[in-house]
């Protein structure tokens, strides 16, 4: 399944950029796609009253950037012998200039290391949950020291009809392209795939705690008519993504199916910790139409649990609020 045409990996620090370039070349080779490589230098600021522009600062960004173009070269120059690299250095905030170049050059996909080990306790407000939330095109962060293979593939779909109809649209679309994905890298890594809904039964509380006039066996017919819904539902996404031309995805993966009921932001970081997930695949912003800054409440404690390399992805239409000009 070819899902991915130009490929942007951010190389960050050299103990990280050759894992890191291993996985994108690979990726690259097996979709056919193009490969660009970028380090993102710092915006040189002189200060002490040194006016920017200056002899000076020209120099020092010249040198700053030349420096980072370098180390830039010799972290690719391993790979050429498989495929042609681009490289380029970016100057600015990283995941600023990160997204401008997704936009000047129309990326499907990023593709970088976090930077830390324990990226996940600390990834709220840092510059990966920044990419996370802005930029257009998927955003895969591989967590150090990941297998160079994956074992376990784990898909968040959301199931859920209760919204606006002109949304449900985009989730299903996004719930679909969330399965693609993950099934063609369970392929890819002959994985398991695990696919995980967290579901629940609006009102069951206020039900059980008697403010509304209802019995026990009624609120238990309530709520197993909820699950049987999602089952439902679940079956029907497993069989579209099972009509494609040609032998069935699922046929060739194995895969388990957890319906679990609770709060998603509970659920999915419990499974994905229950079965040792090595990435978590999950949508962050299901509406269009709307410059997006967060990712959602819902998405941002989840990715806050989770210990896993984690591809986020977008629904069709998104629009970053990041534009190219200053």
């Amino acid at each position: 399944m070819k899902r991915f045409k130009e490929i942007l990996c951010v190389i960050t620090t050299p103990g990280t950029g050759r894992a890191v370039l291993d996985r994108a070349v690979s990726l690259a080779q097996n979709n056919q796609a193009r490969l660009t490589a970028v380090s993102v230098a710092d915006h040189v600021s002189l200060g002490m009253g040194m006016p920017e522009g200056g002899p000076i600062s020209i120099e020092l960004q010249a040198a700053v950037v030349k420096a980072a173009g370098q180390k830039l070269e010799k972290a690719v120059e391993p790979f050429l012998g498989r495929m042609a690299i681009e490289t380029r250095v970016l100057v600015g905030v990283q995941f600023f200039e990160i997204i401008r170049e997704v936009l000047r050059h129309g990326h499907d996909l990023v593709i970088k290391s976090a930077e830390d080990p324990e990226w996940l306790e600390r990834l709220l407000g840092s510059e990966d949950m920044h990419l996370l939330r802005k930029c257009p095109c998927p955003v895969w962060l591989i967590k150090p020291g990941a297998p160079r293979k994956y074992r376990t593939i784990m898909a968040a779909v959301d199931l859920d009809e209760a919204h606006p109809e002109e949304e449900l649209e985009t989730r299903r679309e996004l719930n679909h392209r969330i399965l693609e994905l993950a099934s063609s890298l369970a392929l890819a890594n002959f994985a398991e795939l695990h696919l995980v809904h967290a579901w629940e039964a609006v009102g069951e509380g206020a039900m059980r705690a008697g403010f509304l006039r209802m019995t026990e066996d009624k609120v238990d017919d309530y709520v197993r008519q909820v699950k049987c819904q999602r089952e439902a539902d679940m079956d029907r996404l497993l069989q579209e993504l099972n009509s494609g031309p040609g032998e069935s995805v699922l046929d060739c993966i194995e895969h388990q199916v957890h319906l679990v009921k609770g709060a998603p932001r509970r659920v999915i970081p419990e499974v994905a910790r229950k079965i040792e997930a090595d990435m978590v695949v999950m949508g962050t912003v299901a509406r269009t139409g709307v410059p997006g800054f967060i990712a959602g409440n819902a998405a941002e404690m989840i990715l806050g649990q989770i210990n896993s390399s984690v591809l986020a992805i977008k629904p069709e239409g998104y629009r970053t609020p990041v534009t190219l000009e200053d």
